[in-house]
């Protein structure tokens, strides 16, 4: 998946131009769904990230109708993440949506200088920890 971003320069958001999704089936292209780049098609840009996120506050992530529609929502500043790749303190956690799955939930932590280091999808239970981080 490529994704497209960009910081804005007068609140320093990162916004969210667009993805590349790539479905592969036996290491084979079965399907470019997702997919969506802003002003194509009637999509519209959304932030990934808010510079100044506030407690309460939801905004809209990505917006193609029928194909992008994530919504994220910011629950807490304060969380202490603990994962296989170390643990993070004053981690923000959103609640992020879909108009396309309606009843899908997870929550996403993002620790300061690192970014996402924990998912939990709230209907499977599934989690996705980031389990390494390797300098470059």
């Amino acid at each position: 998946m490529i994704l497209r971003t960009a910081f804005d320069k007068g609140e320093g958001n990162a916004w969210y131009f667009g993805e590349d999704s790539d479905e592969l089936v036996n290491a084979r292209l079965s399907s470019l769904g997702g997919s969506w780049q802003a002003g194509v098609n009637g999509a519209s840009p959304g932030i990934v990230m808010k510079a100044r996120p506030k407690v309460g506050e939801f905004y809209r992530q990505e917006f193609l109708l029928n194909t992008a529609e994530d919504i994220a929502g910011v629950l807490s500043r304060e969380q202490t993440v603990t994962v296989p790749a170390g643990t993070f303190h004053h981690c923000l956690e959103t609640a992020e949506i879909t108009g396309l799955e309606p009843g899908a939930l997870e929550h996403k932590f993002y620790a300061p200088g690192v970014g996402n280091v924990q998912t939990i999808d709230l209907v499977t239970g599934d989690t996705f920890p980031l389990v390494q981080i390797v300098g470059n």
